[in-house]
């Protein structure tokens, strides 16, 4: 019997088709594969450097500079017709003069500018000192403990508007001398701004922080070295840049009516010699280093400053 197998068209038509599959690859041996040389890695772009903003630095030299421009010319203008008044000059010339020896000694009272400088600088640092050893505690006992507020503001508004010059004669009532004297009143008069700040601050601390050290049972020690010291530094450091402002112009004032070695004592000196040229350059003296001083303090202050 024959048996016979029969095909559809289509299958006629369309050959079957295997699928492929792609050989594997041979094996390799790890060890004696030759290892590819590495290509270094190309160098990373440096970032371009910022350019200099010339304008930002044009709007901050210009204006000083024009400043001190106006000054020397209408100084000059002032001085066309001569008179007791130096002329810019005559003033430059002197200062010249004076700053090419400024340490030099012929005596307790001839000395030059430099050692004046120096220990009115160290009278104001121990006032200063004195002054902030005690004020900025008290500010913060104030700010702290409303008791104290309300017993020491009243003294505090009564004393801080009070001269300097009325301070002095208590000075050397109590002191018997001069340079002490001089001590005393930058102490009396420099300490107020400190206290006053120091208190602010302390008064605007957040209640949430306080909160916080109630909840944790923190001592007050803890409390004021752990929160209300990193809260109130800005404040205070605002207090200490006040207060040596008004320590250096309280020390040219004393050294004026104590005498002795200081710059206020050498205008003073100057004045009696007529010489106005050493005035003119001892006022541009106290004015630099008072500058000097605030610029300090003040990059002190944002160094410590924690606002966005």
């Amino acid at each position: 019997m024959v048996s016979a197998v029969f095909h559809s068209p289509t299958d006629a038509a369309e050959p079957m088709s295997a699928p492929v599959v792609p050989p594997k690859p041979l094996a390799r041996d790890a060890a004696n594969e030759p290892v590819a040389p590495s290509t270094p890695a190309a160098p990373s772009a440096r970032p371009p450097r910022a350019g200099i903003d010339w304008r930002s630095l044009w709007m901050r030299v210009l204006p000083p500079v024009l400043g001190l421009g106006l000054l020397w010319l209408v100084w000059t203008v002032a001085t066309l017709k001569g008179g007791a008044f130096p002329t810019p000059g005559a003033t430059w010339d002197a200062a010249v003069q004076l700053f090419a020896d400024p340490f030099y000694r012929n005596g307790p009272n001839d000395q030059g500018i430099g050692w004046n400088i120096l220990n009115s600088l160290e009278r104001v640092g121990l006032g200063f000192g004195l002054a902030a050893a005690v004020g900025i505690p008290l500010g913060f006992i104030i700010g702290r403990f409303e008791f104290a507020s309300r017993m020491l503001s009243p003294l505090i508004s009564l004393l801080k508007p009070v001269s300097p010059l009325a301070w002095l004669p208590i000075g050397l009532l109590v002191f018997k001398s001069a340079n002490p004297a001089a001590i005393w009143t930058i102490f009396i008069c420099s300490i107020w701004p400190m206290v006053v700040n120091t208190a602010v601050g302390v008064q605007r601390v957040p209640q949430d922080y306080l909160n916080v050290a109630r909840v944790l049972r923190l001592s007050e020690w803890k409390l004021v070295t752990r929160i209300l010291f990193p809260a109130v530094l800005p404040y205070m450091l605002t207090g200490v840049r006040l207060s040596v402002g008004t320590a250096w112009l309280v020390i040219v004032a004393a050294e004026m009516l104590t005498g002795g070695v200081g710059i206020g004592f050498w205008v003073w000196d100057e004045w009696n010699n007529l010489n106005v040229r050493h005035i003119l350059i001892a006022i541009f003296v106290i004015g630099i280093v008072g500058l000097l001083l605030e610029w300090a303090l003040m990059a002190l202050a944002r160094r410590f400053s924690f606002d966005d």
